[in-house]
């Protein structure tokens, strides 16, 4: 997922042609794709590490998202202030630094992953509401919906590839169970502990020189300037209502955002646990994680389509079609056992692709002077990613991990909802 910059009003670049500033943009898109999917396969590490519950492994994305909700407005005014190619540039050197913390982290304890996860979603933070305004505004604004969903087949290209390369630098070894891991004696449990948190080291150490190279890159990088345009301009739109709260498609929007983040996150982060369930598909972690990558090349597959198909039929519409297909397809994973569950989960990627964008785009329509506030509150709802996996993980340990993913599930009702309620607030513009 992505989100825009809380920001008002964003006058377009000058110049007809911004191929080549979208491009560069769009190796960000990657990049925070990539770092955000290794969550997936960082969380059954770390919980058979240092034997957590559930709930306790789902503190990953609680600190990972929360940082959205925390740091996202006053990264708005940073940016106001520094200018978004600097922003760019700050985002990937704080990300830098967060990926360079999980190496004492290795050698510490769990407090300080957490930690080190939050710092590393600050940088994201401010990297995308940095990065996100040049994707609105480097071409027709009738078409930024499909715009930002073909950039975002980035990004889930980039989701694709964390978990693959993930399993096999970090999951190489066997984990062990919560209870495999007590029954040990004490050193073998610190040396089991000792061994195992060290595989991440290297992998993090290279991303953060990896961002690092980029900020170097980005610094020099030549980008269309964005000016930001004033409240006042345009006050007359956002049909002559006096508050951001009075527009209800907003409203819901919020809501969709916050739902359809924590439930994609949510599948995400227990799928190689599921994935490793006898009656599912019985794998090893490792395996699992390749198969992680199934899930979010699927988003990648869909948004390319997507971005072709939106052009022509009604955003709201396909939001709907997309949400109901994933409610049918993780009740036949819960439901269900063996290779169909397994490849009914992983599906339910193909059907994410164009819900954060559709939803975005439908929720800031027609804002006119509240698009700033609106976008901001939007970016605030992402901290769904940290509050949906929580809950799931809850009912994980008290129902059973099959049950639990009625928890997004219901998420993707409400998606499905609020398709059809505003499935005539605007149709897509027949491609030229």
């Amino acid at each position: 997922m992505a989100l825009t910059s809380p920001a008002a009003q964003y006058n377009q670049a000058e110049g007809a042609n911004h191929t080549g500033s979208l491009v560069i943009v769009t190796v960000l898109f990657f990049m925070w794709g990539l770092l955000t999917s290794l969550n997936d396969v960082l969380i059954p590490h770390l919980k058979s590490i240092y034997t957590l519950t559930y709930v306790q492994a789902m503190l990953v994305q609680f600190c990972f998202f929360g940082a959205y909700f925390i740091v996202s407005l006053p990264v708005g005014a940073l940016i106001k202030k520094i200018g978004y190619q600097n922003g760019a540039v700050t985002g990937l050197i704080i990300a830098a630094a967060g990926c360079a913390l999980f190496y004492p982290a290795s050698q510490s304890g769990y407090a300080l992953f957490l930690f080190a996860f939050f710092v590393l979603a600050a940088g994201i933070t401010v990297l995308q509401v940095a990065a996100n305004p040049y994707v609105t505004v480097l071409g027709d604004a009738r078409t930024a919906s499909s715009r930002l969903t073909l950039t975002q087949a980035f990004n889930s290209l980039g989701t694709a590839v964390g978990p693959f390369f993930g399993g096999m630098l970090i999951l190489g070894g066997a984990l062990l169970s919560a209870d495999e891991v007590g029954a040990l004696p004490a050193a073998e449990q610190a040396l089991y502990r000792a061994r195992e948190a060290a595989t991440v080291q290297g992998p993090y150490l290279a991303l953060a020189g990896a961002l690092l190279t980029l900020a170097i890159l980005f610094a020099f990088v030549r980008l269309p300037k964005i000016i930001h345009t004033d409240d006042n301009v345009n006050a007359a739109a956002g049909d002559g209502k006096t508050s951001v709260l009075s527009h209800r498609h907003l409203m819901f929007g919020a809501i969709g955002i916050f739902v359809y983040v924590g439930g994609e996150v949510s599948i995400g982060s227990f799928l190689v646990s599921f994935l490793g369930e006898k009656d599912v598909a019985n794998l090893a972690p490792a395996t699992a994680a390749g198969y992680v990558s199934f899930y979010w090349g699927g988003a990648m597959v869909g948004r390319f389509i997507g971005f072709a198909v939106m052009r022509y039929v009604s955003p709201g519409k396909a939001l709907a079609f997309n949400a109901a297909c994933s409610i049918a397809l993780i009740l036949t994973a819960i439901y269900s056992r063996g290779p169909l569950a397994m490849w009914a989960i992983l599906a339910v990627g193909l059907c994410n692709s164009i819900m954060f964008p559709t939803i975005f785009s439908m929720a800031l329509h027609q804002l006119g002077k509240f698009t700033g506030q609106a976008s901001g509150i939007l970016c605030m709802a992402i901290v769904g990613g940290a509050i949906v996996p929580f809950v799931q993980g809850f009912m994980a340990d008290h129902t059973g991990l099959h049950l639990s993913f009625l928890i997004p599930a219901a998420c993707y009702t409400f998606i499905m909802y609020y398709g059809l309620k505003y499935a005539g607030l605007y149709r897509a513009p027949a491609a030229s």
